[in-house]
């Protein structure tokens, strides 16, 4: 027999800012892949499957703090373990 590791599922709210109320450092252990209306996106920042968005940089546009200003663009969202 061998033994397959067991993923832990994927939360329905992910960020990858470690500032975050929803960024969980051990969802990050795996390579995580998002598909967003059925086309895989390799720049999301956040997404929320329940409420079907996701956040992703506009542009090279910054905020005051030196972070990447985020749009929110809405659509059927899939999170999976590469």
């Amino acid at each position: 027999m061998t033994d397959t590791p067991t993923l832990p599922p994927l939360p329905d709210r992910l960020s990858i800012d470690p500032r975050s109320p929803f960024h969980i450092a051990a969802a990050f252990e795996h390579e995580v892949g998002i598909k967003f209306n059925d086309k895989e996106r390799t720049d999301v920042e956040e997404y929320c499957i329940s409420e079907g968005w996701i956040r992703v940089p506009a542009g090279k546009t910054l905020d005051r703090k030196g972070q990447a200003m985020l749009i929110k663009i809405k659509g059927k969202v899939e999170a999976f373990y590469r």
